[in-house]
């Protein structure tokens, strides 16, 4: 599908660059995805996947990352300073991502949509639903927590020998595959042709390092979302693998039971990381639970 930029989006008028997939006037589905990551780490087989399941798919790039608004202006992220309870330099919150989001639907013309977040995309999606809850018909947390300290925590400690992205391209490349070798799905095979291809991608699509810090940083921010999830009267899926090294899965079951009504789906095998032989199954689930609601509107 062609790449498209919408202008002047949300209270902080930035840019976002989005793609769609499927035929407009089937249920609009969008795509969330993580820190860091950019809207094609949503592999286009599994968006076809959704569309053969009779699903308009829109996928996007969140602000500072990939060819939508870039902040490198913004403070250099203090973490130590943000864990102490120090916030100066956190440029932006969840919140203001959320309300991207919707700015990006206002300027598709959608009144309401499916949202499917990942990891941060998914605590993005989670605030949509509790901030503009009339903007969401469903909501699908893959991957993702609640922000409750202790809950869903990464063990990063596999990624220590990595060191920090290189800037020079074919180094980026090998970085990145090594780097979510070590994230993903151990009970299925990983391939490293297809992830390296995406890398570059990546690379030339506009890779910001401190991007994903003033991301990360604004999840700190954000802080803990239990309480407001629990106001939540949207049905709700929530998805995680049970080998998940980078979010626990512990932070898939405290969301699904913040959630009144979700539905839990543990995927045995499955790390941080959408294996293929999962697509199908994961695109099933997802549009079962589009068309239920449909069919109840």
């Amino acid at each position: 599908m062609a790449e498209l930029k919408a202008r002047h989006v949300g209270p902080s008028g930035i840019e976002i660059a989005y793609e769609r997939f499927g035929a407009p006037d089937a249920p609009p589905v969008l795509l969330i995805m993580g820190a860091g990551a950019q809207m094609i780490n949503w592999p286009e087989g599994f968006c076809e996947a959704l569309v053969g399941h009779g699903l308009h798919v829109i996928r996007f790039d969140t602000r500072d990352s990939g060819r939508s608004t870039h902040f490198p202006d913004a403070p250099v992220p203090d973490f130590a300073a943000a864990l102490a309870g120090d916030l100066s330099t956190a440029s932006y919150t969840l919140s203001d991502m959320a309300a991207d989001t919707v700015g990006l639907l206002d300027a598709l013309g959608l009144t309401d949509v499916h949202l499917v977040g990942s990891s941060m995309g998914g605590m993005i999606a989670q605030l949509v639903a509790v901030e503009h809850p009339d903007r969401v018909r469903s909501l699908t947390s893959m991957m993702s927590t609640t922000g409750e300290p202790g809950v869903g925590e990464a063990d990063f400690s596999g990624f220590a020998d990595l060191g920090g992205p290189p800037d020079e391209r074919e180094a980026f490349v090998d970085w990145q595959t090594r780097a979510l070798r070590l994230a993903a799905s151990p009970g299925y095979e990983f391939d490293a042709a297809t992830t390296a291809e995406r890398a570059g991608r990546i690379f030339d699509r506009g890779y910001d390092a401190l991007g994903i810090q003033r991301q990360g940083l604004a999840v700190v921010a954000t802080g803990d979302r239990t309480a407001r999830l629990r106001s939540l009267r949207v049905p709700t899926l929530v998805l995680h693998g049970d080998s998940d090294i980078v979010c626990d899965v512990g932070g898939g079951r405290a969301t699904a039971a913040a959630v009144p009504g979700a539905e839990l789906v543990i995927l045995e095998g499955m790390g941080h990381h959408l294996p293929r032989e999962l697509w199908p199954e994961i695109a099933t689930r997802i549009a079962t639970l589009v068309h239920r609601v449909e069919e109840s509107r």
